[in-house]
Parts: structure tokens; sequence; C-alpha cells
């Protein structure tokens, strides 16, 4: 069980870690200090609610429906599109850190809504929740186990991002350090924008 929930962990630890669409948003609503925890919590959701459908068989149905990843790749092109516009328009803007889009805060719906779609509509987070953890994760010893250790990775993950990085957030709280943190965030939306792109232009 235990051997189970280390491979789970890990695995799953190596591929959150590394820097995506979703942690960038997460990343950039813990410096706003913006629901953050909110949206930390949702994260860590789907990707339980994710690993653990791919590791009991919905790996192997997405494997067979190229026109299901296929929708989902558009529609997370379009998404991270207009996040990265938005993400530009902001670093253009002279507000600070502690006063984004003019003193008036979004709702936590609006926030969460938006965390949702960083989420459920980027072909990366089924390739690597369901597709990789989940088949993985089927061929282990005790999956359940497995899953269990995968999701503990992304709350650890998650909570080090939403805490360090408000508690980080008095001192970045300068126009022209929030705007290079606005810039990355863009950058980053339009980088996996163009992965996401490159196969449909090469098709």
């Amino acid at each position: 069980m235990w051997q189970s929930y280390s491979n789970g962990l890990l695995v799953a630890a190596g591929l959150i870690i590394a820097i995506g669409a979703q942690n960038a948003f997460v990343l950039a609503q813990s410096l706003r200090r913006e629901h953050h925890l909110s949206v930390a919590a949702l994260c860590v959701l789907c990707d339980a609610l994710l690993m653990t459908a791919g590791v009991f068989g919905l790996a192997s149905a997405l494997a067979q429906s190229p026109q299901l990843l296929a929708i989902v790749r558009w529609g997370g092109i379009a998404f991270l599109l207009w996040y990265a516009a938005q993400a530009l328009r902001r670093a253009c803007s002279p507000q600070s850190l502690a006063q984004p889009e003019q003193d008036v805060p979004r709702s936590r719906r609006a926030v969460l809504l938006a965390a949702l779609a960083v989420t459920l509509l980027n072909p990366h987070v089924y390739l690597d929740t369901v597709l990789l953890i989940g088949s993985l994760g089927a061929q282990q010893a005790v999956p359940g186990a497995y899953a269990l250790g995968a999701a503990s990775a992304s709350l650890l993950w998650f909570a080090t991002i939403a805490i360090g990085a408000a508690r980080l957030a008095p001192w970045l709280a300068r126009p022209g350090t929030w705007r290079l943190i606005e810039l990355g965030v863009a950058a980053m939306m339009l980088a996996v924008a163009v992965q996401l792109a490159r196969p449909l232009w090469n098709a």
C-alpha cells in the first residue's frame, strides 16, 4: 500500500510542479490575495477527481476519443489567449499589486469560474492527471493508495503556492514588480496556447 502511495505522490509531484497555466493562475491569485485559498482548494479538488477517474478507467476512455480532446484543445486555446490578453492589459496599467482592478476585487464566483476554466479547458491537465497519472495508477498493486498519493502531491503543492505567495505579496506590492509578474503570466499563457495549437498547424 505504501509503495503505491509513494509512487502516486512522486509521479504527481513531478508533473504538477512543472510551471503551467494552472500554476501561473494560482500564483497570480495568491500574490493578489484574491480568494487564493478557495482557488487552491478548487484546483486540488479537480486534480483529485481527475486523477482518481483516470486510475479507475477514464484514461483508457479518453485515449479512444480524439474528437473530445480536440474540442477541449480549441476551448483551451481560446481561453488562454483571452487570459493572456487580460494579464497584458493589467501589466500596462499603473496599479500596484495591492490595488488590482481599480480597487474593485472580483467576486469569489468569478475567480472560481476562471480557475475552473484554466483547469478544465487545458488539455495538458487531462494528459497529465488522467492519461499519464491514471494509466500508471491502473497498474499499481493498490490503485486507491496511488490515487491518494497523487492527490496528496496536489494538496501540498497548491497549499505551498497559495500560502507562500500570499505571504510574499506585501514585499512584491510595487507597480514594477507586479507588471513583471503579469507579463510572466501572460507569457506562460501564450506559450501554453502555442503548444496546444502546434499539432493543429502540423496536421
